[in-house]
C-alpha cells in the first residue's frame, strides 16, 4: 500500500513539473509532528535525526518534523570556510554534514528538522525539495503578516527592510541519505542577534540577518509553530501529534 502511494505521489510531482502535490492524507502517509520543550543539545539532536532517517529509509518509522531550540552554538556545513568563523572561541562550534556554511542556533530561534522521503515525494529532486521548504516558510510567514521571498542563487528566506538591503530571516541546510532528508530550517523569532557577530552567516558578507522581533512582529513561539504546521500541511500533507522524538523514533503510523 505504501509503495503504491509513494509511486503515485512521484507521478503527481512529475506531472506538475516540480510543484509538489501532497501525498494522500491517510494514516499510512501522515507525518509525525513533534516539539521538544527546553533546549536540546546539538549533538543529541543529530544522533536522533540520523537514527530516525535510517528508520524511515528502512520503513521502520514514519516521516517526521521535529521542532526545537538549541543552546547558543555555531554549526559548520559542508561548504563552510575557515575565515567565516570570526570569533572561534565565543560559542561552541559543531561541524555537521548538512549543506551550507556557518550558521547560528540559539534560544528564540525555531529550528525545524525535517525527515521526509525525498525519493518518493520528490522523485529524488533535492533542489525541488529545497524550494518546497523555502515556500513552506514563506507561506507560514505570510499568515503572520510578514512577506518573505527567495533570492536567486541564495538559499533561505529573505525580508525586504525599508531603507536597507534585504535581510535573511530563515536559513536552510539539509542532508539526504538513502533518499531521506534530515537537518532542516531555522527561523529567527527573537534570538540574541549579537551572537551572529561571531560568524559570516551562510558565507554572505554583503547582507544582514534579521528576526521577527527586529521587524516589529510580536509573534510568540506558539504562534509561529501554528503557522508552520498549517503551512506545512497545506504543502506536504497531513500531520499528527507524536511523542518527543528523543523518546520514540520508531513510530510507524498515526494512532487511530
Amino acid at each position: 500500500m505504501r509503495d503504491r502511494l509513494q509511486a503515485a505521489t512521484s507521478q503527481i510531482y512529475s506531472l506538475t513539473r516540480g510543484r509538489f502535490s501532497p501525498m494522500p492524507s491517510t494514516p499510512e502517509t501522515a507525518i509525525a509532528w513533534t516539539r521538544s520543550l527546553g533546549l536540546v543539545e546539538y549533538d543529541d539532536a543529530v544522533s536522533v535525526m540520523e537514527q530516525r532517517a535510517q528508520a524511515i529509509a528502512e520503513e521502520r518509522a514514519c516521516e517526521g518534523v521535529w521542532l526545537l531550540e538549541h543552546p547558543p552554538i555555531y554549526t559548520a556545513g559542508t561548504s563552510a570556510k575557515a575565515q567565516d568563523l570570526i570569533q572561534p572561541v565565543s560559542l561552541p562550534v559543531f561541524e555537521t554534514g548538512r549543506g551550507g556554511q556557518y550558521t547560528y542556533h540559539g534560544p528564540g530561534q525555531r529550528v525545524a528538522y525535517v525527515m521526509l522521503n525525498v525519493r518518493s515525494r520528490f522523485g529524488n529532486d533535492v533542489r525541488g525539495f529545497v524550494k518546497g521548504l523555502e515556500r513552506w516558510i514563506i507561506d507560514a510567514l505570510a499568515t503572520l503578516g510578514v512577506k518573505g521571498r527567495t533570492i536567486d542563487g541564495r538559499i533561505g528566506v529573505w525580508i525586504d527592510v525599508p531603507g536597507q538591503q534585504e535581510a535573511k530571516v530563515a536559513a536552510l541546510g539539509i542532508r539526504v541519505r538513502r533518499g531521506v532528508s534530515f537537518h532542516g530550517i531555522s527561523l529567527n523569532i527573537d534570538p540574541d542577534m549579537s551572537d551572529y557577530a561571531g560568524i559570516v552567516p551562510c558565507g554572505i558578507s554583503d547582507r544582514s540577518v534579521t528576526s521577527l522581533a527586529a521587524l516589529g512582529i510580536s509573534a510568540s513561539m506558539n504562534d509561529v509553530d501554528r503557522a508552520l504546521r498549517n503551512a506545512f500541511e497545506h504543502r506536504f500533507g497531513l500531520t499528527f501529534n507524536a511523542p518527543d522524538m528523543r523518546s520514540d523514533i520508531s513510530i510507524i503510523r498515526r494512532e487511530p
